[in-house]
């Protein structure tokens, strides 16, 4: 008798004790659109990894996100705490690409589990869970959603699980991307230029591959060329975002996928050691072609033309004028070796800077219009410079080393012909090969001045000295003078209106302080001395405490950097044009001038639609550096041109002409 009763109650106390390890729990949540329902078996097993996952239903036409959501969209996110048991990473069922209006989206249309591991520790009980969830559920319009799922299961010696349940686990596991050692498809090389070429290697049909780099990686399907031995799928990179150094990617085919774990991107396709020297002489050679072109530009010319004519006085020996002109050309390859360092280590150390990032600080602008102010009033004759200061413009001999530092410097705004390709190659090349690229450009800018220190013949050419070269000394200040405008103009760029105040007070200031010295007496020159360095110290401070003016582009047609904008544009088939320019840039103004803001480009960008955006790098941006990056360039002007449909870039030359817009239409 007592053991017939006994057994019910015993019994009926076994599932009463199972019952309250599940007392509480609540293993299903919901939303618009979603159930959620966490798989887990009765028990766990001692010891043992067990797959869960967490089910979402999704009614008809509507989807949820995989990790990588793609255009738009959100990965759903598990914030999942657990007691007497280690969990697992989520596993994520390969996707499908979702065309929403002109965005791809990856993800599920249709009802998916969310897989991860749970191992129970050591001599646990039980195990207990306590989740919060977050997700996304679209169809064209998005409902975000949240729950709480929470419960507590006893650890034994099996497991124990629904038919139902299995099922839907070994459907779903079979989705989630296995190893790349077992992969039929493996990654032979990726590169980039202005898009992501992924070459696999394999025998079937081109197989679905989606990037898990979404911040760099367009989610849109690849472009896919077939090759000898498999295929190179072209991604479509996002505008302004640098490529990192590794990727990875998703591959899947016949309901299988498996994992590409970063795979190392190469800047370029490989090449053999011939043609990389014979490519780094051709860059040598118009780094150096750049180097001599810079010699004529505005600000250059007059200060060199100043130090030629010292080379030209009466009694000055063919030693002397050599001596000149190596002390020169050093000055030149020592400044320009020392800002290439010094722009690499800052990229190594992860700065995003480009060639001329100097004319980015307002301080060093500033500098620079008060010595070319100098400059301009000794050419003018208000004031000599002596053996002191007048060596820096070259208005005697001696002076040279320090004359070709400045040149460099008054150049650095400045990018002709030639030049931009190399100094954009320079900043991916190794540190050796880089800094030779910077010196062949100090090489182009010393070369004219050392040849002529080196031939008297070519200097019995010029006319024979005279009144004419005060004359003609007098007549360059007044390129000076431009120059200092537009420095002043670069000042107002970067702080404001507040520059353009500042800058012309402080001149103003220095002028007076000028006419003061000239005086005699020490009590007139200290007090010019005073008023120079207090003028120079009250602007300096507020310049660095101006903060920058809001982006314009002064244009109806011209829109400022947006790169969500650019990526919008070239999804909907429409044509994109982005002129990166800065004020300080002389080759950038002179084309705006021109060719982009006449009415021949204005009109033919508005008959063919095209999104025109202006990159203003006047001051430090990083997205523009990025996106200079992306296209190879670190320099400016570039001029980016997506035609419509187009995947790539088609960068057009430095110096514009009309005729080269119309020519973008042409094979239309």
């Amino acid at each position: 008798m007592i053991r017939r009763w006994l057994q019910p109650v015993l019994l009926f106390a076994l599932l009463l004790s199972a019952a309250n390890f599940t007392a509480g729990a609540t293993t299903e949540a919901s939303g618009e659109h979603v159930k959620v329902h966490l798989i887990t078996p009765g028990q766990f097993a001692e010891g043992q990894s067990t797959t869960v996952g967490f089910y979402f239903e999704v009614d008809p036409h509507w989807h949820v996100y995989w990790q990588n959501a793609g255009d738009s969209g959100a990965a759903p996110r598990f914030d999942i705490k657990a007691k007497g048991a280690h969990i697992g990473e989520i596993k994520w069922p390969f996707p499908t690409r979702l065309p929403i209006e002109h965005l791809t989206n990856l993800g599920y249309e249709g009802n998916v589990a969310y897989l991860f591991d749970i191992t129970p520790k050591a001599g646990a009980k039980a195990v207990t869970l306590d989740i919060n969830l977050e997700w996304l559920v679209c169809k064209i319009n998005c409902i975000p959603g949240f729950g709480q799922i929470s419960g507590q299961w006893p650890v034994a010696a099996t497991t124990q699980w629904a038919e139902a349940d299995q099922t839907l686990l070994d459907t779903f596991s079979a989705r989630v991307p296995q190893a790349e050692a077992s992969s039929p498809w493996q990654p032979r090389s990726l590169t980039t230029t202005n898009s992501a070429n992924l070459t696999i290697t394999g025998k079937g049909a081109a197989p679905e591959v989606f990037p898990l780099n979404g911040d760099w990686l367009s989610a849109e399907r690849p472009r896919v060329t077939e090759t000898n031995s498999g295929y190179t799928l072209h991604f479509v990179t996002q505008p302004g975002v640098s490529a990192p150094e590794t990727a990875s990617f998703v591959i899947a085919q016949d309901k299988r996928a498996w994992q590409l774990d970063n795979v190392a991107i190469d800047s370029a396709p490989a090449s053999t050691s011939e043609a990389s020297h014979a490519a780094l002489w051709l860059l040598l050679l118009a780094a150096f072609a750049g180097g001599v072109i810079l010699n004529l530009m505005p600000c250059v010319f007059p200060v060199l033309s100043i130090k030629v004519f010292s080379l030209m006085q009466p009694g000055v020996s063919r030693a002397e004028r050599m001596h000149e002109g190596l002390l020169y050309s050093a000055g030149v390859l020592t400044t320009f070796t020392l800002l290439g360092a010094l722009l690499l280590a800052l990229r190594a150390g992860g700065s995003a800077i480009g060639w001329g990032f100097q004319l980015q600080s307002a301080p060093v602008v500033l500098a620079l219009a008060v010595l070319f102010w100098l400059m301009a009033l000794s050419f003018s004759g208000v004031f000599e410079f002596g053996h002191r200061l007048m060596n820096l413009a070259g208005g005697s001999r001696g002076g040279a080393f320090a004359t070709g530092v400045l040149a460099v410097f008054i150049a650095a705004p400045c990018t002709g012909p030639f030049m931009g390709a190399a100094l954009g190659v320079a900043a991916v090349l190794p540190t050796v090969q880089a800094l030779a690229i910077f010196i062949g450009l100090g090489a182009g800018l010393a070369a004219p001045f050392l040849l002529l220190s080196a031939s008297p013949g070519l200097l019995k050419r010029l006319p024979a000295p005279g009144p004419w070269m005060d004359t003609l000394r007098q007549f360059f200040a007044f390129p000076l003078y431009a120059t200092v405008i537009w420095l002043l103009w670069v000042l107002g760029k970067l702080v404001g209106d507040i520059g353009w105040v500042l800058g012309t007070s402080l001149l103003l200031a220095l002028a007076f302080a000028l006419w003061l010295a000239r005086g005699a007496g020490r009590t007139r020159l200290l007090l010019a001395i005073a008023i120079a360095l207090g003028a120079i110290a009250a602007t300096g401070t507020t310049i660095m405490r101006a903060g920058a003016p809001a982006p314009q582009t002064g244009s109806e047609l011209w829109q400022s950097y947006d790169k969500t904008a650019i990526a919008d544009a070239r999804a909907q088939g429409r044509p994109v044009f982005i002129d990166y320019t800065a004020a300080w840039c002389i080759t950038c103004q002179v084309n705006k001038k021109l060719v982009l803001e006449t009415d021949h480009t204005t009109d033919l960008f508005k008959r063919k639609n095209v999104l025109a955006i202006r990159a203003d790098w006047t001051r430090f941006d990083p997205e523009i550096t990025a996106a200079l990056e992306a296209l190879g360039r670190n320099s400016l002007p570039v001029y980016a041109w997506y035609p419509a449909g187009a995947q790539q870039a088609q960068l057009l030359p430095q110096l514009l002409q009309k005729r080269m817009i119309t020519e973008l239409f042409d094979s239309e």
